[in-house]
Parts: C-alpha cells; structure tokens; sequence
C-alpha cells in the first residue's frame, strides 16, 4: 500500500478541505515563539533493518525518495503496529516514538533523514497538536519540490557548507509541510484541536491574535469580535474546533508561554507581565494549577533534566 493508499485507508482519513485559507499567517507567529532545529543524520540508502530510539525532546523527520519502506511501531495509541509504504514520501514523528524501518537489502531505499529539536519538546503547541505520524506522499504538499531538489543536491555532493545548508533546508520542508497540515488537517487524522482550529479563517484570526497578544484582556466579547462571530455562535465552533473553550485555550496558550520563558531564563515577575497575570503570585497558583508543580521548581528540575541529558 503506497503512501496515498495508506492515508485513504487510514480510520480516521477524510477529504481535503475546501475552504479558502485565512489571509493572515498562521504560522510564523508560531515559529518565532517556538523555534525547531533541524540537524542531517542521513543520506543515501538504508538496508535491512534500521531501528530509531525514542528520546525526550527528540523528532525525527525522513524524506524516502524513492524504494519500498516498511515501516514498525511499538505499541503507541493510535499508530499501527505495521505500514507498508512506497516512495517518495515524508514521514514526521514530532514526538519520541521508536520505530524501525525494513528494507530488501538488494534494493535499499534512498533516503534523507533529520531529526529535529522543537522549543519546549512535548509542550510546543504545534507538536501537541500533531498525530504520532504524519505520512504524506510528497506530491501531494503544494510548492515543496523545489526544495527538495536543493537538499538532494547538498546531500548527494559533499561541498563546502553543505551539513549547515541541508539542516536549513530540511527546516523549509517542515515549515512547506506544517503550511499544507495547517490547510489540511483532516488529511493527516487531525479533527481537533489547534491545526483544526487555524484551518477555520475565522477562529484563525482570533488564534493568531491571541498568539501574538497574550497579555491582552481577552474578553469573550472581544474574541468574538475578533471572529467576527456572536460569542455564542464563537464558543460553540472553538470548543468543536480546538476541543478548549476559549478561556480554556487562552489559560493554556499563556501557561506554555511562560514555561518557554522559564526556561529561557526569565524573571517570575517579569514573565507574569509578558504572559498576561496581574502579578508573579497569580502565575504560580495558575502554573501549580495546571502542571503541579511551582515555577521555580520546575525550572530548578528542568535545568538539572538538561544537564543529565546526554550530548546528540
């Protein structure tokens, strides 16, 4: 079954969408709050069998560009054990998953793999917000050839330069690939949640806001208007959209704000004002809250968790 016959007999695979994307970006906002670091490990064929550990805050993206891949899991919910896939193809594990790739040994599969470290690993918004796998044959993501063509040509030729010049680019192929889940969410199983929630232009607008505005008084009235929606015709599509009320989602969005910015080093008091609290008290209650642990705690551990881990 190859990569297209996989997705349209996957459980949870529904038509693409239809409607118009959102004239704001979706993304960016995202990305610049929460950055990801590509780095090649591969480039050529792999034969037999190829086993890739799982590891905290470790991702993985592959580019099969031609041959037959089977590809097996360990128990993970809603991952299949077993899939067969034939090329060319992306498959993005945006949290740690083991998994094993068999090849015939007599033909191998070409293959270029990175993996990938994303800002706050399991609590970057955008890898919450993916599947265990997202598998998609490469013709399928609009405008990604071109970049392919130029990591192909830094991965097969050695030339000065060209480890750094291909973790870029493989940073592009995952950028062209959120762009198109974030256009298509149903087609990688996602019917809830964030990408669901930017896929919607009107609940887009609001996101984006809130994204780019935490420490504002979002009101439900505001987002709603914001929305261009009622507040109760608003509530009624964010919560079906992103599975969060919308106060919800706003509490979580600047929660995981601060965390990055604890992590980053910053100052309670000051990251209560970034993020929205009136004051550094009201944080660590809404911080214990949610994550049960104090701020300053987690950062102590978090910091001692990074010196323990070992160097890549």
């Amino acid at each position: 079954m190859d990569a297209v016959k996989y997705a349209k007999h996957h459980s949870s695979f529904k038509p693409e969408a239809t409607t118009t994307p959102p004239t704001v970006d979706r993304l960016s906002g995202l990305l610049d709050r929460f950055r990801v670091r590509a780095h090649l490990f591969h480039a050529g064929a792999l034969c037999g069998t190829s086993v890739f550990d799982a590891r905290p805050g470790r991702a993985f993206l592959h580019v099969l560009r031609r041959g037959e891949l089977v590809v097996t899991h360990d128990r993970v919910k809603g991952l299949k054990r077993r899939i067969v896939v034939h090329g060319p193809a992306l498959l993005l594990y945006p949290r740690p998953v083991a998994h094993t790739f068999h090849n015939p040994p007599r033909d191998g599969s070409d293959f270029t793999c990175a993996t990938l470290d994303f800002d706050g690993a399991e609590h970057n918004p955008l890898v919450s917000a993916l599947p265990a796998l997202v598998l998609v044959p490469l013709d399928r993501v609009e405008g990604l050839q071109p970049a392919l063509d130029l990591l192909f040509a830094e991965t097969d030729r050695v030339r000065c330069g060209s480890r750094l010049l291909a973790d870029r680019l493989f940073e592009v192929v995952l950028i062209q690939l959120l762009r198109w889940l974030i256009d298509h969410p149903d087609a990688c199983g996602v019917d809830r949640g964030l990408l669901a929630g930017l896929a919607d232009p009107r609940l887009a607008r609001l996101l984006v806001a809130v994204h780019a505005a935490p420490a504002q008084a979002w009101s439900l009235e505001r987002m709603a208007a914001q929305a261009g929606m009622s507040r109760t015709a608003f509530a009624v599509a964010f919560k079906r959209a992103t599975g969060a009320t919308p106060a919800g989602y706003l509490a979580d969005w600047r929660l995981t704000l601060a965390m990055s910015e604890l992590r980053a080093g910053g100052l309670l008091k000051g990251v209560a004002d970034a993020v929205g609290y009136g004051s550094a008290t009201a944080l660590s209650k809404a911080f214990k809250q949610r994550y049960g642990v104090a701020p300053r705690d987690w950062r102590r551990a978090d910091l001692a968790a990074d010196q323990r881990a070992p160097e890549t």
